[in-house]
Parts: structure tokens; C-alpha cells; sequence
């Protein structure tokens, strides 16, 4: 059934009826798909719901703006509105038809407007938004930063339990911080499923509210250090086997490091539960539990009873092939478990706890580096189908479609991320609450945040349940409020914005980022004009992060030596030989011009730049790629450790899953070895150097 809009070649305005493929042709989006989406999102009854109220839910203005809001409905109105901070109260009448006009001198924040007529109210959130996100005053007068990035995981140390934790991170924040560095920039920590540790994706988390704890440093756990029960578990040989193994294994072993920190753990949480009541760390404890409420409750419910059901059947993975009567979080079965389970329950709250601990920890330590930016967290586009989100909150998305992409290139196929996509209807109707609270939650303790595919905010390619990733559409968000919101956020939070924009942007967003003063990523491989000449450091975007490469590409080493088309070729990614010959001829093409344009940077070094070539990476070569992109004129630089210590295989190979150790290579040498490096601080050095000269 259509909507109002009478267009017969679409069902809906916001799921699109063709759009650009790769060979840049128009092609139409089946009307069956469309219709099959439209369904996902609710059918007609988002429009009937809206259609029905006098006024709507949410408004987002930009300061400054007068404030217009239509009435409908027949009879006279009473409104009030109040604002967010009970500051300011203003009340009139008015009748269905005209339009309730309020000056422009709001303040910036969440007011509340409230229509009367008889027995009956309805509520419409104002927000009121600044005109951009917040840039720290030092890159508002031109300094320019760099940092780490770094994949958290592939941290090793002479510390860690076999993958990086938040004491590893604290460690890196003080090394980056002493040679110079403003910021650590972070895969995405969100919260994963530990009781099935081999989901291992950090873009494919169970909830984006809540942290991994695997992140967990167990040894700085006060009460691991007081529980006897813990001293003799850690002290058994067994124990040490397992910790040494996982150790030196180059690959992070999910499943051995989740067993040994949650064996771990229980023993810290019985020693925990020894305190008083009045006693610091338990009064600390209760006070976060009761101010997160609802969303740490459910994150614990389902953690705790995912633990339960695994340990009957390793095949629960998650909500949709658990027993009926636990796929519903608000189902008699799972409040009687939550009462009989409360411990546990309790338990998986305290392990939130001590992760965000942790992190905070981490964050204040910057201070005393006096990092500019401190840490950036990265936010991922969305959570997985089979995670506490979509348990908890079935209506806010929508499980009958998925996020991917179309078909390109290499991919001709399309992507399907097995993600579950956000109700834009939703979204509104709840005046946009679920998208505030996510950026606040990720906002907190860091100073900046990463939005991967930062083009989600205008549209999302969904894919109906069952349906190949062809058949999908762009489905459209209301990209204007939320940008709005995510400046208002921003302001409030001080935490800068970083956009992931790679791949194909559409025009209608590109502006709008950079007028919101949302940072640009700016990669090395593909910083080039049409004739494909390098851009040379002064032409980059000053509003941008620039980076070499990213957890989704070959390393430096791997993209310079093409063991990104030996991997590909190996694993089935291209559809024919003369494609992956292409490809590679184009590669040779680009590192030509790169080795080009390092000629003209060094135009008084030119015996070294002969020293450079093509078919292998010089120490002298990685040296030189790195001042390049450190010189550019881009505000933020992000580097990393894998380039730094000229790894070949990535951490992450697209459009695989099982056929690639994906998120789970460490990086070839421990922290304390990296930065004892001679190498590493000379390059370090320098690019300090470049970064801070005039």
C-alpha cells in the first residue's frame, strides 16, 4: 500500500527508487524491494501516527532561526513552553490552522512544548542547535596535531593477558604523550558478545552503548589483588600455560583470553562483594548502577543470560536462535531469570563498571601530557542482528533488513553486513532520544569521535531478510536534524567530530559535513587528481584527518609490495584475471607518482629519492611517506604502529569473514619494545618536528 506520495515508481520518499551504480548508470530499484522495505520500516503507520498528532514530536532549529510550528486538528489550543532548564516559561492560545511563531533568542539545548485542549497534551521536543560541532581552540588558530591510531586488540606487552587492554592503552597514552602526540585514536570498543568470544568484529558489536570488557587490564582489578581465591588460581601452572600461550600467540585467541578474565573476574567480584556497604568502591558501584538505569540493566540481563544458555548450548549465538521464550527481553521468562539470577545480572554491571573505569582512567591520564585531543573513540555504523540492542528494543530497528552496499567493482555481489538498521520513523517519534544517547555515551571520557561511514547520516543501503545484497535501496535519514543534534552534542561535550567519508559520498552530504565543521579522512593512496599527479602536503584539507592507510586497507608495506592482490587473489576477491591485472597496473602507476612527488618535497635531497624505487620498501622509503602525509596541511595526523615497524599483513581483509584471521593479527613487537626502538623514535622525532613547524 503507497503512502501521500503518488510517484508510481516509489513507495515511499525516504527509500529511493534507483540510484548511481559503479558503472555510473541510473538504475531503478524494483518496486518490490522498495515495498518490502517500506514494510520493514512499520508501512503506513508511521504516516497515520504523524498524521493524526496536531503537532509534531521533534523540531530542530538552528539558533538564531524563528521557531514555526504549524497546528493541526480542529478546536482552540493551549501551549506552553518550557525550556531545558526551567529557566524561561511562555504560554498562550491558539487555534488549529495557525502557526505558533516564537522568537529566535532560545538558548541552544532541549525545550519543551506542550499543546492542551481539554483532557488531552502531546509534547514536542525543540532543540535548538549550534551552527557547528566543537573544534578546540588550537586547531581553530592552525596547530596541527597527530597521533596514534591503533587497533586495541593487536596491542602486545610484557603485561597484557594476549590482547591489548586499557593499561596497555593507559601505557601508549604516556609514551605518544611524551614524544609530542595529542591523541590515541581507537578501534570501535563497543560491547561484544563474551560468551561468544570468536565474534570478534568491533564494527559488529552487540551494543554500541557499552564497552568490551575483554578491554578489562584484570590485574589492576584492586580485588584480583586482594582475593587469596584469585592469587592461588593465578599463581597454578595451568593458568600461567594458558596466559603464556595466549601471550605469545600472534593471533589475539578470543576464546582462551575470555576464559582466563572471567575466571578471573568471578574471583575479584566474590572479593568485591566482601566490602562493606558503606565502602567507597561499593558506594561508587551502586551510584553508576543507578544512574545508568535501564540500558546497563539490560546490557547485564543479556550478558547474563547468553553466559546461562551458552553453557547449555554452544549454538545460542545469540537472541534469534535462543528458546522462544527468551527472545522477547521483556518476557515473563527473562524477568524470572533476571530475579533468580540476580547475582549474575549484578555481576556483568560491575564488569561495565570496571571497563568504564578504566577508560576514564585512561582519558584523565592525557592530562597529564597535556594531549590536546586526548583519546578518539570510533563509533560503528550500527549492531549486529543477534545483540542485546535489538533484544531489548525490538521496535527502535528494524530485523527484517540489513545494512550493506551495493554492487562495485570488487564487490559485484554487494555487501551485506548482517546489521541491523535504525527506524528513521522511530527515531523521530522518539525525538531523536535513542541517537542522543548514543552520542553521549560514546562522547564520554575522549575528545574526539570517529563516525564510521559518516554517510549513514543521509542514507543506508538496507537489504530485505533473505535477499541477496543486489537487492536492496538507499533508504534516507533526516540528515539535517541530525547533524544539528550532533553539533549540539559535540559543543556540549567538548568532543570533535570525525567523519569516515571514503568510498562514494554523495554530493548532497559533502557540503553539509564541512559546514558543520565535521573533519574529513584523508587517505595517501587516494590523496590524487584526475590525472591521478599526488596532491602535495599543502593542498590537503586543512578540516581533515589524514592518515596512510586504515584497519580496512593494506598496510604501508603490503599496499607498497601489492600483497593486498596476492591475499585477494587467494581468497577469491576479484571476478577475473584481467581485472586483478588492472588493478595492479594502476598500483605501479600510483607509487610512481607517490616516488614523483617525494622527488619535489626533497628537491635538495635528490641522491635519496634516487635510492627510492618501486619494487620494495626502504627503511627510507616508509621514513619518507610518513613526513609526507605529516607535512600535509591537514589539522589532525593519525599513524600506525603497523607502519611504523613496516608490518605486510593487514588487520582486516572487506568481504571476508572465516576465510581471513580478521581483528585478530597483533602487531610484531611488544609496547616496551616499539618505543625503545631507535628507528621508531627517530621517526617519531621528525614527525613531531614537521607537525609543529611554522
Amino acid at each position: 500500500m503507497q503512502c501521500e506520495n503518488k510517484d508510481l515508481d516509489r513507495i515511499s520518499p525516504d527509500i529511493a527508487a534507483n540510484y548511481i551504480n559503479a558503472r555510473g548508470e541510473l538504475q531503478a530499484i524494483p518496486l518490490s524491494i522498495q515495498q518490502r522495505l517500506f514494510d520493514a520500516m512499520g508501512g503506513e503507520t508511521p504516516f497515520l501516527k504523524r498524521k493524526a498528532l496536531p503537532l509534531p514530536t521533534v523540531k530542530v532549529v538552528p539558533q538564531s532561526e524563528t521557531i514555526e510550528l504549524a497546528i493541526q486538528g480542529t478546536g482552540e489550543f493551549e501551549w506552553l513552553l518550557e525550556t531545558e532548564n526551567n529557566s524561561l516559561q511562555k504560554k498562550g492560545k491558539l487555534l488549529a490552522g495557525q502557526t505558533l511563531v516564537l522568537q529566535s533568542n532560545l538558548p541552544l539545548g532541549y525545550h519543551n512544548i506542550t499543546l492542551k485542549q481539554q483532557d488531552k497534551q502531546w509534547h514536542c521536543q525543540l532543540i535548538i542547535t549550534p551552527k557547528r560541532c566543537y573544534i578546540p581552540s588550537t586547531i581553530e588558530a592552525g596547530n596541527k596535531l597527530w597521533g596514534a591510531s591503533v587497533q586495541l586488540y593487536t596491542l602486545r606487552s610484557e603485561h597484557n593477558w594476549g590482547i591489548g587492554d586499557f593499561g596497555d592503552l593507559k601505557r601508549m597514552v604516556g609514551e605518544i604523550g611524551a614524544r609530542g602526540g595529542s591523541f590515541i585514536g581507537l578501534n570501535p570498543i563497543h560491547s561484544l558478545f563474551p560468551s561468544n568470544p570468536e565474534s570478534a568484529s568491533p564494527y559488529s558489536p552487540s551494543s554500541r552503548y557499552w564497552l568490551n570488557i575483554i578491554y578489562i587490564d584484570v590485574n589492576a582489578v584492586i580485588d584480583f589483588q586482594l582475593s587469596e581465591h584469585a592469587r592461588r588460581w593465578w599463581q597454578s601452572k595451568t593458568t600461567q600455560d594458558s596466559l603464556q600461550a595466549a601471550r605469545d600467540s600472534d593471533l589475539v585467541d578470543y576464546s582462551t583470553v575470555t576464559k582466563l578474565k572471567i575466571t578471573a573476574l568471578k574471583f575479584a567480584w566474590q572479593q568485591f562483594l566482601l566490602r562493606d556497604k558503606q565502602d567507597e568502591l561499593r558506594a561508587e558501584f551502586d551510584r553508576f548502577v543507578e544512574a545508568r538505569g535501564e540500558s546497563l540493566h539490560w546490557q547485564a540481563a543479556f550478558d547474563a543470560l547468553h553466559a546461562d544458555l551458552m553453557a547449555q548450548n554452544s549454538a545460542y549465538w545469540g537472541w534469534p536462535v535462543w528458546p522462544e521464550e527468551y527472545r522477547q527481553a521483556h518476557s515473563p521468562a527473562v524477568t524470572q531469570f533476571c530475579q533468580q539470577k540476580q547475582d549474575e545480572v549484578i555481576f556483568w554491571s560491575w564488569l561495565q563498571w570496571l571497563a568504564w573505569r578504566q577508560f576514564a582512567d585512561c582519558w584523565q591520564y592525557c592530562d597529564k601530557f597535556n594531549m590536546l585531543v586526548g583519546l578518539y573513540r570510533d563509533l560503528a555504523v550500527g549492531v549486529t542482528q543477534g545483540g542485546v540492542e535489538t533484544w531489548y528494543d525490538r521496535e527502535l530497528y528494524c530485523v527484517d533488513a540489513s545494512i550493506g552496499a551495493p554492487p562495485d567493482i570488487l564487490g559485484p555481489l554487494g555487501q551485506n553486513w548482517g546489521v541491523a538498521p535504525l527506524n528513521p520513523y522511530v527515531l523521530a517519534e522518539r525525538a531523536y532520544a535513542p541517537f542522543i544517547e548514543l552520542l553521549r555515551s560514546n562522547m564520554e571520557n575522549c575528545g574526539a569521535l570517529r563516525i564510521d561511514h559518516v554517510m549513514s547520516l543521509l542514507r543506508l543501503w538496507w537489504v530485505p531478510q533473505n535477499e541477496t545484497a543486489a537487492n536492496g535501496a538507499y533508504v534516507y535519514y533526516p540528515v539535517d536534524d541530525l547533524l544539528a543534534i550532533l553539533a549540539l552534542e559535540s559543543q556540549r561535550m567538548h568532543c570533535m567530530i570525525i567523519g569516515e567519508d571514503l568510498g562514494i559520498v554523495p554530493e548532497e552530504i559533502i557540503s553539509k559535513l564541512r559546514d558543520y565543521g565535521v573533519f574529513s579522512y584523508k587517505v595517501l593512496w587516494f590523496e590524487h587528481d584526475d590525472q591521478r599527479k599526488v596532491r602535495s602536503p599543502e593542498q590537503w584539507a586543512s578540516q581533515a584527518m589524514a592518515v596512510i592507510s586504515t584497519h580496512d586497507m593494506p598496510t604501508l608495506r603490503g599496499y607498497w609490495q601489492g600483497h593486498d592482490f596476492v591475499l585477494g587473489k587467494k581468497l577469491g576477491l576479484y571476478p577475473d584475471a584481467d581485472m586483478l591485472e588492472e588493478l595492479k597496473s594502476d598500483r605501479e602507476g600510483a607509487k610512481q607518482q607517490l616516488l614523483d612527488a617525494l622527488w619535489v618535497r626533497n628537491n635538495d635531497n635528490k641522491s635519496s629519492c634516487h635510492r627510492l624505487n618501486r619494487q620494495r620498501v626502504s627503511r627510507d622509503l616508509n621514513h619518507q611517506l610518513h613526513y609526507f602525509v605529516a607535512d600535509s596541511h591537514s589539522a589532525l595526523l593519525g599513524l600506525q604502529p603497523e607502519d611504523w615497524l613496516d608490518m605486510l599483513t593487514p588487520v582486516n581483509i572487506p568481504g571476508t569473514s572465516t576465510e581471513y584471521a580478521n581483528w585478530r593479527r597483533k602487531l610484531s613487537k611488544t609496547l616496551e619494545e616499539i618505543f625503545s626502538d631507535v628507528d621508531v623514535n627517530h621517526l617519531l622525532s621528525e614527525v613531531d618536528r614537521l607537525r609543529k613547524k611554522q
